[in-house]
């Protein structure tokens, strides 16, 4: 049970209606409405009478409502009483597609742990719907995530773009196609494939890309960071953003190619893909909100900084 879970339960029985507390606490309805049933279902009651005339708290939820404001007055006592340390030391929770997490996150991270060295920060692998669910219902104070150009992004949610990139074939320096300048889709397809699974941006492209082709075998997998691991230990070649690979140690025998890159166990290169010219964009997100806690703001504040030394780019010229 989480404190906005309650403060979304007083919203809806102070204005009358889901849709207008979804309007004040800037969400959508039907996550508004999701995280009321969550609640419903820990505590195994009905609060809300839902009608089409609006929905009303429910005779259980009266009888509980002068708890729930309890709670809340409580909490609002106890951030009083804490001031500003209560804000600056409360957990800050990040979801992230694990893009970008040499170059980026883990620099982020650093720096705002040494400005704020009592701050717990959670970093949870998701898919980008389950860290968009996340922001919006209050789970995640931010989240990274890919988007490709053209992609929409969730009016509820402030995107702040971080890094731009391309696509590009992640294989191990030891298979035949590190010989060639890029790879060609025909290329890929002769290849074991591993690919993203269902629910991430480069599941997607991969699909556009191959325009309904299969390749000679298919894994399917979570995150940049598997991915890469899977490739390392020799089970096929994988699409990633370039910057979910550049930035990862050099191999020591890899000296001489600067496409090299280590992956835990074993090393793995990166060439682009011939006749592709797509854009891929690392965005931070979070939930639109009139107040921000300062350490979800700081560490918002540690990604961009980090983003602009890295030039907002990744993809070398030409």
């Amino acid at each position: 049970m989480r404190t906005e879970q309650l403060e979304y339960i007083a919203a809806v029985t102070r204005l009358g209606s889901l849709r207008r507390a979804a309007d004040e606490l800037r969400l959508s309805q039907p996550a508004l409405s999701e995280t009321v049933r969550n609640l419903e279902r820990e505590l195994g009651v009905d609060l809300l009478e839902r009608k089409r005339s609006g929905a009303t708290m429910s005779a259980e939820g009266r009888e509980l409502l002068p708890h729930i404001v309890g709670v809340l007055e409580a909490v609002d006592r106890l951030r009083s009483a804490a001031g500003e340390q209560h804000r600056m030391s409360r957990m800050v929770r990040v979801g992230t597609v694990n893009a970008a997490t040499v170059p980026l996150l883990i620099p982020a991270v650093e720096d705002f742990r040494a400005a704020h060295p009592v701050t717990q920060v959670e970093v949870v692998g998701a898919q980008q719907t389950e860290i968009q669910r996340g922001l919006s219902e209050g789970g995640f104070d931010l989240g990274l995530v890919n988007h490709l150009d053209g992609d929409d992004t969730p009016a509820e949610c402030e995107s702040t773009p971080l890094l731009h990139g391309r696509p590009v074939v992640c294989l191990r320096p030891d298979s035949p196609l590190a010989a060639r300048e890029r790879v060609t889709v025909d290329d890929l397809l002769a290849q074991p494939l591993i690919a993203m699974r269902t629910g991430y941006v480069m599941h997607r492209f991969v699909h556009r890309l191959l325009d309904g082709r299969g390749p000679a075998f298919a894994y399917s997998t979570d995150g940049a960071e598997m991915g890469k691991l899977m490739v390392a230990e020799g089970l096929g070649v994988t699409v990633l953003p370039d910057f979910s690979v550049v930035g990862d140690p050099p191999p020591a025998s890899g000296r001489g190619d600067p496409h090299s890159l280590r992956s835990r166990q074993g090393t793995i290169t990166h060439r682009p893909i011939e006749g592709d010219s797509t854009r891929v964009l690392l965005m931070l997100q979070r939930r639109r909100a009139e107040s921000v806690p300062r350490a979800a703001q700081d560490l918002h504040e540690a990604f961009v900084r980090r983003a602009g030394r890295l030039g907002g780019t990744l993809t070398p010229p030409g």
